[in-house]
């Protein structure tokens, strides 16, 4: 059973989508062989569970705020689907982005569509069907396919989703492979993040604050984050800063709005 928990804000597809989640073996399975590679094999960060629960929740919040701000998801735009699913789209693209881990991580974006295809028909059976259930199913592969930094999504689901999975990066999230004791830039990088935090911005639509307690925290933003924000298509509805936290003071390292 994956211990999964989402807002699903009176949503019911959403409701059913994560009870469906939650007891599907395969699922679970495959979050599980994800870790295997890339925490004990890789000495990387967690890509199983946590991971997928942390960008599942960002990307609902970042999409409800983008809605509120009348930016309106394809799905909604170029099908007349609804909010509703458009959060079905994001929270299913979340969960299944990244298992294509349990096979490599080169490629693994590749790897999680072939993986996803029989996951998603058999998930969605529940939910949607005919001509719906299709367009669903391919848009849901067009965010995975395109959660990488070298490809542009070419929709605000696909960009909320990437830079969702960018913002994974506070230190829990590399705690185990450090503990394990590969220490790396991008382990010791992550150490140095203590939170980060999604807002509904005044300039921008949505404002992210990134807490850390030291400058080596910058990596992230510079190396990882601000690559894939660039690509994600939704970089200028976002404003984002990186602040240092030390001894109880706060001092702004770096501000982007693009």
């Amino acid at each position: 059973m994956i211990e999964f928990h989402i807002p699903v804000n009176g949503n019911k597809k959403l409701e059913i989508l994560m009870s469906l989640v939650r007891k599907d073996k395969e699922i679970e399975t495959l979050l599980k062989m994800s870790n295997i590679t890339a925490i004990d094999r890789m000495g990387y960060n967690d890509h199983g569970p946590t991971h997928i629960k942390i960008v599942a929740n960002s990307s609902l919040r970042i999409l409800r705020i983008l809605m509120k701000h009348k930016i309106v998801p394809n799905i909604i735009k170029n099908y007349n689907f609804k909010k509703e699913d458009a959060e079905v789209i994001l929270v299913l693209s979340a969960i299944l982005h990244d298992i294509g881990h349990s096979i490599h991580r080169k490629n693994h974006e590749l790897l999680s569509i072939i993986l996803a295809g029989p996951i998603i028909d058999r998930i969605l059976n529940d939910l949607y069907e005919g001509q719906k259930k299709n367009i669903i199913k391919l848009e849901i592969l067009h965010i995975i396919y395109s959660h990488e930094p070298n490809i542009k999504p070419l929709t605000i689901e696909g960009g909320i989703m990437k830079v969702a999975d960018a913002l994974d990066m506070e230190m829990g999230r590399a705690r185990i492979p450090y503990e394990a004791g590969s220490v790396n830039i991008h382990s010791m990088s992550a150490m140095a993040i203590q939170k980060v935090k999604i807002f509904e911005g005044i300039k921008k639509p949505i404002k992210i604050i990134i807490y850390m307690s030291d400058s080596a925290g910058i990596f992230q933003v510079d190396q990882l984050l601000k690559e894939k924000v660039e690509t994600s298509g939704i970089a200028e509805e976002l404003e984002i800063s990186a602040i240092l936290k030390q001894d109880k003071k706060e001092k702004i390292l770096k501000k982007f709005q693009f």
